[in-house]
């Protein structure tokens, strides 16, 4: 048998749907986010800008956190040196877990290396936990929400995106005497939506279920301390689980949950991704800790964010840009064709010096693809502006769809046929 084959011709279908993802080498710029060093294939590098990182706040350079994770590791090294129930707990660790805690006002926190593995893992392990548990997810939920959803073994209903008359029903034919856990994200990041956290709670209370929140894209960015979206809305006492990650706003890595103390513990005694994994390492720890803090009492990331984020969407859409509609930071322009996508990237990359990676199927809808636009309080208003000829520049090359100004239609529910013609194709 030639094994080979099967991995050849997986690979060679995804590149026939134009979906084969390449990596930009790229070398970040500490101090100067966010211009970058992009290595090209032919050996040549060049400077250019970033504009779709989830280094949303840019912490991933302040001064303070770089100055953290070095003095740690020059103390402690680089490793943790195992997992966490053989060779113990580093101090930064522990009071990392108490910032989170405290964050979120909750009793306690468990931190994990990724944000995949703390949903996958935090969403398996208490749905295992609670008897012929029903879980209830939302159709947009991530990858990783999903794999929790399937590794529990339990019973799940996905329920239509941010639509509660569907929630209900699925609550109501459960019962209330079953156990159930509904799990959603505050922020969806491909559209920029925000999930009706109240009206959730509200169903979760009249038919006495728990809640699970992904508050990844929204930790650090809403909030007087940064805690995400339920702080803003004041609802961070309604939810029984809060995730989130320190690899986005925070600037570092991993991923962490936080709720009432029996819920932690049994996660951290039950749960195989956390247990059979090795601790993050303790300079990581630090310099998280130390973006935590900060976060909490620093409104000035936030307000230079929502700011730039606010012009990027008003200077592309007076363009004519089609940029989606979204509530948040993240500004989504549609192409709706995979091949387009990403020669549109590509042009932006070898032409402006501009970095905005395709965003195609599975990642969002087939026929709403899309440029996934970032921007940071580094992103000053030259930029914008410099971003918007390059992308009035792309358009043309590649005859896109304009739109008239602060117009747009709903396009992820339309056949597929139809979404490039809706505006204007």
């Amino acid at each position: 048998m030639q094994y080979l084959d099967f991995f050849e011709s997986a690979v060679s279908s995804l590149k026939e749907e134009k979906r084969y993802r390449i990596f930009a080498d790229l070398e970040r710029q500490a101090g100067r986010f966010p211009h970058a060093i992009w290595r090209a294939d032919n050996g040549l590098e060049r400077e250019i800008l970033v504009w779709c990182s989830n280094d949303y706040l840019g912490m991933g350079q302040h001064p303070d956190v770089i100055e953290a994770m070095s003095d740690t590791a020059q103390k402690m090294g680089t490793g943790a040196g195992g997992t966490r129930n053989i060779s113990g707990t580093n101090h930064p660790l522990v009071q990392l877990e108490a910032e989170l805690a405290d964050l979120h006002h909750k009793e306690a926190s468990l931190v994990f290396t990724s944000g995949f593995v703390s949903n996958e893992a935090a969403i398996s392990t208490i749905a295992k936990l609670l008897p012929n548990c029903l879980i209830l997810s939302d159709e947009l939920n991530h990858a990783s929400m999903i794999a929790g959803v399937k590794n529990s073994g339990m019973q799940k209903q996905v329920f239509r995106h941010n639509d509660m008359e569907h929630l209900e029903e699925l609550l109501a034919a459960a019962g209330k005497d079953r156990a159930k856990l509904i799990v959603f994200e505050s922020v969806y990041s491909m559209d920029g939506d925000v999930a009706p956290i109240k009206e959730i709670c509200d169903l979760a209370d009249k038919y006495s279920a728990m809640t699970y929140i992904d508050e990844v894209h929204a930790v650090g960015m809403y909030g007087p301390r940064g805690a995400g979206i339920a702080e803003r809305e004041g609802l961070m006492d309604r939810i029984d689980i809060i995730e989130g990650t320190l690899a986005k706003a925070f600037g570092t890595l991993g991923g962490y949950i936080t709720a009432k103390a029996p819920i932690v513990d049994a996660v951290r005694s039950y749960a195989p991704g956390f247990i059979f994994t090795t601790a993050m390492p303790p300079a990581i720890a630090a310099a998280a800790c130390c973006s935590v803090r900060h976060l909490k009492e620093s409104q000035s990331e936030r307000d230079g964010q929502q700011r730039q984020a606010a012009r990027t969407k008003e200077v592309l859409s007076n363009a004519g840009l089609p940029v989606m509609p979204s509530d948040t930071h993240i500004v989504p322009l549609f192409v709706g064709d995979p091949d387009l996508c990403k020669q549109a990237s590509d042009i932006l990359l070898d032409t402006h010096g501009i970095y905005i990676q395709p965003i195609n199927y599975p990642t969002v809808p087939r026929g709403t693809e899309r440029l996934r636009i970032t921007p940071t309080p580094f992103h000053d208003d030259t930029l914008v502006d410099g971003l918007c000829e390059a992308l009035k520049d792309v358009w043309e090359r590649l005859k896109l769809p304009h739109i008239e100004p602060g117009t747009f239609h709903d396009l992820t529910k339309q056949p597929e046929q139809q979404v490039f013609q809706a505006v204007g194709g």
